[in-house]
């Protein structure tokens, strides 16, 4: 849509914080009051609207598509979301390891064990590791506490929670993250640990090939 407004700035509402649009509130997709719960993050949504030129780009704007996803999404379905995210320990990524090559199980004992012993003592919460990736039962008191760490998360956390554990593949990286346990760079390389290997290996195996060719052709 056209830019059609002047100026964005942050406002105090009942509840929480606002945007305004030249004085109008800003609704969501949903037709409800955009209300967040920091000065902090209305500022900065604030700042997305001002930065449009000319078009209105959602694509651009991740800080409101958030608010506006907790506002209509979350906060309306939030027992679904939370058994979604929940879920994920059910199959999480970290207990899952590879039997070969050696070299790829021992930095995944070495980065994702570390995760699980943390969320053990966290949240008394035993996890079980198996090589593989046929999945295993996890103990019903173990998931249990892990649904009940993400529960007891207010609509715009959970969110955030609901995110991270999607985008990693992992309740347990993903509340190492929110906890502080690991930062954005290091959950990010902890959930991409498979990945990042794999192209390591084919990255020397393509040195390798180039190196044979080189003398083989010379």
């Amino acid at each position: 849509m056209k830019r059609v407004y002047q100026k964005a700035e942050p406002v105090q509402r009942a509840g929480g914080h606002g945007i305004a649009l030249d004085g109008r509130p800003i609704k969501t997709p949903g037709k409800r009051d955009l209300i967040v719960p920091s000065g902090a993050l209305a500022a900065a949504i604030a700042e997305e609207w001002n930065a449009q030129q000319g078009e209105v780009r959602t694509a651009t704007m991740p800080l409101t598509r958030f608010a506006t996803t907790t506002v209509d999404r979350v906060a309306t379905q939030r027992e679904a979301v939370i058994r979604q995210t929940a879920n994920y320990a059910e199959t999480d990524l970290v207990c899952y390891r590879a039997a070969h090559p050696p070299t790829l199980s021992t930095r995944q004992q070495e980065v994702w064990q570390p995760l699980i012993d943390w969320a053990v003592l966290r949240y008394d919460a035993p996890l079980v590791v198996t090589t593989g990736v046929i999945p295993k039962s996890q103990s019903p008191a173990s998931l249990r506490a892990f649904a009940a760490a993400v529960a007891e998360q207010e609509d715009f956390a959970l969110t955030a929670l609901h995110v991270a554990t999607a985008t990693c593949g992992s309740l347990i990286i993903a509340l190492a993250l929110f906890e502080g346990r690991l930062d954005a760079q290091q959950a990010f390389a902890a959930s991409q640990l498979d990945e990042s290997f794999q192209i390591e290996a084919w990255g020397d195996r393509a040195a390798t090939a180039r190196s044979l060719d080189e003398i083989f052709t010379a």
